[in-house]
């Protein structure tokens, strides 16, 4: 059973002791007055009652004394603003008309709690699944990037030269693209310091990055740190790659590509 209010009951509670004193006042002083005891079995109206719920008390008080005692009748419904119908109790005693199970004068129609039943959130949600959206671009990008090779193969020739002569060292010797940044450094640098201290720097720093910063934001505009590391590794290698690659002649001596020409192969 729904717990009645409290405030409800306090109501309910003054309408009864109300609606009790109401008829034995208006008996007393119909006998003082001499206007009988007609004017006493009619209690006074109550703005607040409908006029459906006093016609059905009137009806139920009549058919319950005969259409005589007008004294020992049944209450008058009242209802109150917080839509809960109170039945007051007869002056006789007993129980009220139109009393419940148990003698209850009240019946509860609603309680709506102020506020939305559901929440709603504003926030856009930034994680997606990994199924379509992820996978999807991957494999759109190595589709591309199979078609690019493909052509690049049909229209680009291989760079095939004769057998390597080991009495012979090409002018300037290189090493491969990828090693080219590590070449340049060693034109600079003792190869203590270029092959061994600056990449386990590098590469210690890139190991600890992500417990330096710790933002659990994947936004460039959040990432500061992350990005601005990430950007000088990157240019870092990027330049002495190019360098070594475009730069660097006979000898391995600095050279200008438009002045002296290209002494680069794939």
């Amino acid at each position: 059973m729904t717990e009645i209010p409290e405030h409800l009951l306090k109501r309910a509670k003054a309408a009864r002791e109300k609606s009790a004193d109401a008829p034995a006042d208006a008996a007393a002083s119909a006998e003082g007055s001499g206007t009988g005891g007609a004017a006493a079995s009619e209690p006074a109206a109550d703005p607040r009652i409908p006029a459906h719920l006093l016609e059905r008390s009137r009806a139920a008080r009549s058919k319950g004394d005969g259409g005589g005692d007008a004294a020992g009748g049944g209450g008058v419904a009242v209802a109150d603003k917080v839509g809960a119908v109170v039945t007051a109790a007869p002056a006789g005693g007993g129980v009220p008309v139109g009393a419940g199970p148990g003698g209850h004068t009240q019946r509860l129609l609603t309680v709506v709690k102020s506020g939305s039943i559901q929440e709603v959130k504003a926030a856009p949600v930034d994680k997606v699944h990994t199924w379509p959206h992820l996978l999807a671009a991957e494999f759109v990008a190595a589709l591309a990037c199979l078609v690019f090779t493909f052509l690049f193969s049909v229209w680009v020739n291989a760079p095939l030269y004769e057998v390597a002569n080991a009495n012979a060292t090409p002018n300037p010797s290189k090493a491969p693209w990828y090693f080219m940044g590590l070449q340049e450094l060693l034109a600079w640098f003792h190869p203590m310091i270029a092959g061994v201290t600056i990449p386990g720097v590098a590469l210690i720093v890139l190991v600890f990055a992500p417990y330096i910063d710790k933002n659990p934001s994947n936004k460039p505009e959040d990432r500061k740190f992350a990005t601005s590391l990430m950007t000088v590794h990157l240019m870092f290698w990027a330049v002495l790659t190019i360098i070594g690659s475009f730069f660097r002649g006979p000898g391995f001596n600095f050279v200008l590509p438009w002045v002296d020409g290209l002494f680069f192969h794939l």
